[in-house]
């Protein structure tokens, strides 16, 4: 599943106008040179959603400090709807030309423990959730329960793939904060 390796480059939110338009959430510093029409994208969306493997860029626009994506493959706004949620995904063997070193990926996260300042584990990373003001990291904790965890550098000062861990400075009571029910 070679959309699964891939960067994400937006999620889409909700529908704008009528003609296919949808409002997207930035994952991209760089949106003027990944975002131009004609860009092909590969899409992570919820198996049986009828959503198409793979979007064509027909058009962008900046609205009010929002853009707004269209697609030749969605003629209208109830096309637009059922994309709502969905990922747009760089393919993993397309380098991305606007990464940097400041940035991460699921993929890049996705089975990292999470470990303590003082080196105990806290968990293990299962997601990435992609959120309007911040990321959050979905962390299974060693009871099995979940926890959220902004993911921001005074939270998460460390992230080291190599090692296979990252750290988590979390205030008390954070982690034990049940996220199943989010």
């Amino acid at each position: 599943m070679t959309s699964t390796q891939g960067h994400v480059v937006a999620r889409i939110g909700k529908p704008h106008a009528l003609r296919g338009e949808v409002t997207v959430q930035l994952h991209t510093d760089d949106p003027e040179s990944r975002l131009v029409p004609g860009a092909v994208f590969e899409t992570r969306a919820e198996p049986g959603s009828g959503v198409p493997r793979r979007l064509t860029l027909a058009t962008t626009r900046v609205h009010r400090g929002i853009w707004l994506l269209g697609f030749e493959e969605i003629p209208d706004r109830t096309g637009a709807e059922s994309l709502r949620g969905t990922r747009l995904v760089l393919s993993a063997d397309e380098p991305d030309p606007t990464a940097d070193d400041e940035g991460w990926y699921e993929a890049d996260l996705v089975g990292l423990t999470a470990v303590a300042p003082d080196g105990t584990t806290v968990g293990e990373v299962v997601a990435l959730e992609l959120g309007a003001a911040q990321d959050r990291l979905r962390l299974r904790r060693p009871d099995g329960s979940e926890a959220l965890v902004p993911f921001v550098e005074a939270l998460v000062p460390e992230v080291d793939p190599e090692a296979g861990r990252l750290v988590v400075d979390a205030p008390p009571g954070l982690l034990d904060i049940d996220a199943k029910g989010e």
